[in-house]
């Protein structure tokens, strides 16, 4: 018999996150709009905090603290949380699958403070509000290619989709020299290069934080090793012998061949 395969298979940790993204956005067209400003501001990033204009902006000197994580809960528009939210369900659910729900969200909340940090770096004392899981999500695409690119030589989305904890990690150094991560990075530099200038959007300089994007990257490739689940081998056995039954198929006389291993939810 063959079995029935999940057309989605996204680990309850990453609808947590989209169900609480949406949530709060839904609930914001409902506010009055001074209220809706008040709450944008008291939760977004804005570096002017740090320079000594905590105290005058919205949410006082605690948004000092908390904006760090809360600018990434709430999105300029429906547009905005629609882009990111594909892109966490792409990467986002890579990552969860292989560490596990605490280490995915440990993971996210890194990335994304990562990300403030280098916008904050890079505009100090800027009084301009930055929102959104942009920076978080970026960090979810750069940890993935420390193992998505050898997954794929393993045994395609197959063996991402059920067994992401086989795929050996591969170190920064084999990382930084794959052609493929070299090429992937290129055009998501590409990418954001464009949303800046506005090219085929008519957004001015400013409308996206690639600095923000590009800290959360870097802080991914360079730091998922830290909350890396230690290799399984039984895993990585159960896996090759899913491939065999998958590509011999029924023995001869009728008797079934291997049993595939079960889907990972």
């Amino acid at each position: 018999m063959q079995r029935r395969e999940p057309i989605f298979n996204v680990p309850a940790a990453v609808v947590a996150v989209l169900a609480i993204l949406v949530g709060l956005h839904l609930s914001r067209q409902v506010l009055p709009a001074p209220l809706d400003e008040e709450l944008v501001l008291t939760l977004a990033f804005i570096p002017a905090r740090y320079a000594g204009y905590a105290a005058e902006l919205p949410g006082g000197e605690i948004a000092s603290w908390t904006s760090f994580l809360t600018h990434m809960a709430v999105h300029g528009d429906a547009t905005h949380l629609a882009f990111n939210s594909a892109w966490l369900l792409a990467f986002g659910g890579a990552i969860a699958l292989r560490v596990g729900g605490l280490r995915f969200l440990l993971f996210g909340a890194l990335t994304g403070v990562a990300g403030a940090l280098a916008f904050l770096a890079v505009n100090p004392g800027l009084l301009a509000p930055v929102v959104g899981a942009s920076g978080a999500v970026a960090g979810m695409m750069g940890g993935t290619m420390r193992f998505l690119f050898r997954g794929l030589d393993m045994g395609g989305v197959r063996i991402l989709r059920e067994y992401p904890r086989a795929i050996p990690l591969m170190s920064l150094g084999e990382t930084m020299r794959d052609r493929r991560v070299q090429l992937a990075t290129a055009v998501w530099l590409l990418l954001n290069a464009l949303a800046v200038v506005g090219i085929g959007t008519g957004e001015g300089r400013g409308a996206i934080a690639w600095e923000a994007h590009i800290g959360g990257f870097l802080a991914g490739i360079l730091g998922f090793g830290w909350f890396d689940r230690p290799d399984a081998p039984e895993a990585v056995e159960e896996a090759a012998e899913g491939d065999e039954a998958t590509t011999a198929g029924p023995q001869s006389g009728g008797a079934a061949g291997p049993r595939p291993p079960p889907t990972v939810h």
